[in-house]
């Protein structure tokens, strides 16, 4: 008889709509952007709860992108495979946990802009900070390069914790304790 628990109820309990997976992309730690990147969610009310570094698997790039995979006759003259090895095989990535109320996957991901940082709004992460283009990707037949990632909604934070941080970090999905509010003079 297996002790393998059923999959997905390792964390189970977890009410993934306060939580997000933000993924710092080999391109953003290279550039030397990743504090600069959580800042920015910082500043937009989120709380970052923990950090980690980490050396991407192929396994992890292929379960993160499952869906580029599964569409991947979508895109013709590219190996979708072959893309994601290049770009995160055994190359640092940065994810962090991300806290905040419910809706929070919408915030992130308006924060983020679109996925061509060309085409990214002004004051949006890859608006501000990209520097590559879906049309330089297209050409190079390789996946754009624009930054960072956030999970799209609460079924894929849980999908993004498991394959980032595992299930043997489950305790780091601890809500951080409140912050006091501080009396303003009005208060007194």
């Amino acid at each position: 008889m297996s002790t393998k628990p059923k999959s997905g109820t390792v964390v189970t309990g977890v009410d993934f709509t306060h939580w997000s997976v933000i993924l710092c992309k080999p391109d953003a730690v290279a550039r030397g952007l990743v504090d600069a990147v959580l800042d920015r969610f910082t500043a937009a009310g989120v709380t970052v709860t923990h950090r980690l570094q980490v050396t991407a698997q192929p396994w992890q790039a292929h379960v993160h992108y499952w869906d580029l995979l599964v569409d991947a006759d979508h895109f013709p003259g590219r190996d979708i495979p072959a893309c994601l090895d290049a770009v995160y095989a055994h190359k640092p990535v940065t994810v962090a946990l991300a806290y905040g109320e419910p809706g929070i996957h919408q915030r992130m991901r308006r924060l983020l802009g679109h996925y061509d940082p060309t085409r990214a709004e002004p004051g949006t992460i890859r608006g501000d900070l990209g520097d590559d283009s879906l049309e330089a990707a297209l050409a190079e037949q390789r996946l754009v390069h624009n930054l960072v990632h956030t999970s799209d909604d609460a079924e894929a934070a849980r999908r993004d914790f498991g394959t980032w941080f595992g299930a043997r970090r489950r305790a780091l999905l601890t809500p951080p304790p409140a912050v006091p509010v501080q009396p303003t003079h009005l208060d007194r």
